[in-house]
C-alpha cells in the first residue's frame, strides 16, 4: 500500500511512502497528511466469499488485500484484541430498529466508544514497529471526548511508547474526563487546556510540524507520531466495520447481496465518514453516505453548498460533544482523492488564510454524488432519544443526530444503516433528562437512574471510574503545552 502527500511534496521528504512510514510519521509536506495512492477492489465475489467470515477473519482479508507492510503475526495479534470486546465472536453487532433502519453498534470495546475499534489494534501495531526499529516514540492525541480514553487505553504500558493526550477542559462529558484523568500508567500524560477541541487539535498539528519541538525530541532520542485520525493507521480499521455491517445486513436477510444501502454517520472530524467513503470506493454497494451534524454544522454546509466556511462561526458546545468541531481534518483526504494534491493544497491554504473556501459547481456536484447531509439540534436529539426509547432502544446523543438526516436525505426506498459511535453511559445526565426529566443529577446519579429506568446494567469499567483517584489534574493555556510535554519526557511527571 502506497501513500501520497495530500498537498504535494516539498522535496525534503519522500513523494511516496509505505503504510508503516505513514503511520509512524503522519504529517506530510506543507502541513498535509498521507492518503492512499490507490485502493483495491472489493467486488461481489469477495463479499460472497466472506458472508460467513468472522469479524477478525474479514478484517485480516481486507488488510491483506490492501497490502500493508506489517507482518502477519503482528496483524493477527492486533486483531485478537477484539476478543476484549463484549462479544468476541461479534464485536460489532447490527441491530434492527424498523423494517428499513438498522444500527451498527460500534461501542462495545473497553472504553465504550467506536474509537476502540481502530485504536485497539493500532496501538499494538505502532508499538511493534517502534520496537522493530529500536526507537522510542512520543504519541500525541487531541480529543473531543472519545479518542483520548481509547488512545490511553491502547498505549498503556506499551513498550517504546510514551503518550500525551490533550483535551479541552469542560469540553468532554464527565465520564470521558474521568476515563482520562484517572489513568495511572507511567508512560501516559493527560493535559487539559483552556479552550475547545479545535484549539487542542490546532496545538497538536503545530507540534507535529514544529522544527523546534521535533529537534527537542531528537535531542532526547524520541520520534514523534499521533493517534488522531490524521494518522491513517486509524482509518484503516474504520474501513472494515462498514464492510462487516453490510455483510451483517445480508446475513440478517435485510438486503440481498449487491443491494445498495444508505450509510448514516454522526461526524465531527470526518474519519468515520472517510472510512465509509473508502469502503464505497472499493466497491461496497452504497447509495450515499449521509453525514449527520449537530449545531456545529460546517460539514452539512460544505456538502450542501460546496462552501467550507468557519470565518464567522464560534464553536457551540452541544449535547453531542465529540461532534463539536469546526475544522475537520479528514475532509482533506476527500479533496485529495477527488481533486488531486495541487487543488487540495490551494483549498487548504484558503482555509488557513481566509477561514473558508468555495468548491466549483462541478466539484460540489462530485461531493454530492457521494455524500448527503443534514444537521440536528440538541432538542431534536433529545426528542429522538425519547421516541426511540419508547420503542425499546437506548441511543446516545451522537447517534440521535442521525435520524433527522435519514428522514431528510434518504430519498430512495433503501435500507438505512446508522453507525452508533458511543454508549449511553458516556452522556448519562442528558440521557437521564430525556428519559426521566431529571435535570440536576450528577453523572453517577444519572447512571443509576438510567439503569433503573431502562432495566440495564452499568458496565463495570464505567461504574468503577468514580472510585479511582484523579492523577492528571493539570489545566493550562495551550501555549504551555510544549514545555509540559518536554518536562514529562525528561522527568516522567
Amino acid at each position: 500500500m502506497i501513500f501520497k502527500q495530500t498537498r504535494g511534496s516539498d522535496g525534503q521528504s519522500a513523494e511516496e511512502v509505505r503504510f508503516s512510514d505513514a503511520i509512524l510519521s503522519p504529517v506530510a509536506s506543507f502541513g498535509g497528511i498521507y492518503s492512499p495512492a490507490e485502493l483495491p477492489e472489493i467486488d461481489s465475489n469477495f463479499l460472497a466469499a466472506h458472508l460467513s467470515a468472522s469479524y477478525k477473519s474479514l478484517a485480516l482479508s481486507i488488510i491483506n488485500r490492501l497490502e500493508v507492510d506489517i507482518d502477519q503475526q503482528t496483524l493477527v495479534a492486533a486483531l485478537e484484541l477484539y476478543d476484549k470486546f463484549d462479544d468476541a465472536k461479534n464485536p460489532v453487532p447490527v441491530v434492527k430498529l424498523t423494517n428499513d433502519t438498522y444500527v451498527s453498534e460500534l461501542y462495545h470495546g473497553p472504553t465504550r466508544a467506536f474509537k476502540d475499534i481502530a485504536l485497539q489494534p493500532f496501538g499494538l501495531i505502532l508499538s511493534s514497529l517502534a520496537k522493530e526499529r529500536q526507537k522510542q516514540y512520543l504519541i500525541l492525541a487531541a480529543t473531543s471526548g472519545d479518542t483520548g480514553p481509547a488512545a490511553l487505553e491502547t498505549f498503556r504500558d506499551r513498550d517504546n511508547i510514551r503518550m500525551v493526550c490533550i483535551y479541552p477542559a469542560g469540553g468532554t462529558s464527565e465520564v470521558q474526563r474521568l476515563q482520562m484523568v484517572t489513568e495511572s500508567a507511567p508512560n501516559l500524560k493527560v493535559i487539559g487546556i483552556e479552550g475547545n477541541f479545535d484549539d487542542a487539535q490546532s496545538a497538536l498539528k503545530s507540534l507535529l510540524a514544529s522544527p523546534t519541538f521535533n529537534q527537542q525530541l531528537e535531542d532526547l532520542g524520541i520520534s514523534l507520531s499521533a493517534a488522531n485520525s490524521v494518522n491513517f493507521g486509524r482509518i484503516l480499521f474504520q474501513i472494515i466495520y462498514h464492510i462487516h455491517s453490510y455483510l451483517e445486513l445480508v446475513r440478517q436477510k435485510a438486503i440481498g447481496l449487491g443491494d445498495k444501502v444508505y450509510l448514516t454517520i454522526p461526524s465531527g472530524n470526518f474519519g468515520n465518514a472517510l472510512g465509509a467513503y473508502y469502503a464505497r470506493k472499493m466497491g461496497l454497494p452504497v447509495e450515499r453516505i449521509i453525514v449527520a451534524s449537530n449545531a456545529n454544522n460546517v460539514l452539512s454546509e460544505w456538502i450542501n453548498t460546496g462552501r467550507y466556511d468557519i470565518s464567522n462561526k464560534t464553536l457551540v458546545l452541544t449535547s453531542s460533544p465529540a461532534m463539536d468541531i469546526l475544522k475537520s481534518s479528514n475532509v482533506e483526504r476527500i479533496l485529495f482523492d477527488l481533486f488531486g494534491a495541487t487543488r487540495t493544497a490551494a483549498l487548504m491554504r484558503e482555509l488557513d488564510d481566509n477561514q473558508c473556501y468555495q468548491l466549483s459547481a462541478e466539484e460540489t456536484a462530485q461531493i454530492q454524488s457521494i455524500f448527503a447531509s443534514d444537521s440536528s439540534s440538541d432538542d431534536e436529539g433529545i426528542a429522538r432519544i425519547q421516541q426511540t426509547f419508547k420503542g425499546g432502544y437506548l441511543l446516545d446523543p451522537h447517534t440521535a443526530t442521525c435520524f433527522k438526516a435519514c428522514q431528510t436525505r434518504a430519498h430512495k426506498p433503501l435500507v438505512k444503516l446508522i453507525f452508533s459511535t458511543a454508549e449511553w453511559t458516556k452522556f448519562s445526565p442528558l440521557i437521564d433528562f430525556a428519559l426521566t426529566g431529571n435535570s440536576a443529577a450528577s453523572d453517577q446519579q444519572a447512571l443509576a437512574s438510567i439503569a433503573i429506568a431502562a432495566r440495564i446494567a452499568i458496565p463495570e469499567g464505567i461504574a468503577a471510574l468514580f472510585d479511582k483517584p484523579v492523577r492528571h489534574d493539570l489545566v493550562i493555556n495551550k501555549n504551555q503545552i510544549e514545555a509540559e510535554i518536554i518536562a514529562f519526557l525528561q522527568t516522567g511527571k
